[in-house]
């Protein structure tokens, strides 16, 4: 049974480091300043030090690459948000403002990655899917957190939560990735905290507490 298991592991550890390299190598020419759709194949899998036909084993196409790549990017991005949507919202404005700082690093950090499953989402159907299923799934905790927050009678009962989550979402998204476009990094925590208001007002309705250290005593 050893003797069989072995070589089976064997086989499974060339596989996985095969596709570490062609993803660590794409990444790396993205960085480079090459944008993903002018990406060939070729220079990919000679940087990768893979036959061509190797990679096509494991990434039958470009796509399917770059849906591999874009698994960690979006992890990364909603990641944070969604620690915040589960959370007790005990800390108020101050809590929001963190997850937008971190999907603002994300962005940052992955913006190659992340512009180039925009762009190609645009034409291609399978890219396309699986960006509408990953705000699904994003959605789904936002707008479950919101029907938990009507029956308990905290925000205004007259919400409809399902395009709220929407509107939600893509105002950050969108704000994130064309703030990211335009700006270098000077103004990331303006656009943290206007988004984190942003939200806060939007779901609760009132004004956000100053930030922690902040508080000043009120006039006598």
């Amino acid at each position: 049974m050893a003797t069989t298991t072995q070589p089976r592991r064997k086989i499974r550890e060339r596989r996985d480091d095969v596709r570490r390299r062609v993803l660590r190598t794409a990444a790396e020419m993205m960085a480079d300043g090459t944008p993903y759709t002018e990406l060939p194949v070729q220079r990919i899998a000679e940087r990768a030090q893979v036959a061509r036909s190797t990679l096509y084993l494991h990434f039958p196409d470009k796509s399917r690459l770059l849906l591999a790549l874009a698994d960690e990017a979006v992890d990364a991005l909603f990641g944070e948000a969604v620690i915040w949507w589960r959370a007790d919202h005990s800390d108020g404005v101050d809590g929001v403002a963190r997850a937008m700082r971190q999907m603002i690093a994300a962005y940052r950090e992955h913006r190659r990655v992340l512009h180039a499953l925009a762009e190609v989402a645009g034409y291609d159907p399978e890219v396309a899917e699986f960006w509408r299923e990953r705000i699904r799934r994003f959605a789904a905790v936002v707008q479950n957190r919101l029907e938990r927050e009507r029956r308990a009678g905290t925000v205004d009962p007259e919400m409809d939560v399902r395009p709220t989550a929407q509107v939600l979402i893509w105002t950050v998204e969108r704000t994130i990735s064309a703030h990211c476009h335009h700006d270098e990094g000077a103004g990331d925590e303006g656009i943290a905290r206007t988004l984190a208001r942003t939200i806060w007002l939007t779901v609760y309705g009132t004004t956000p507490a100053p930030p922690h250290g902040d508080r000043r005593p009120a006039n006598r």
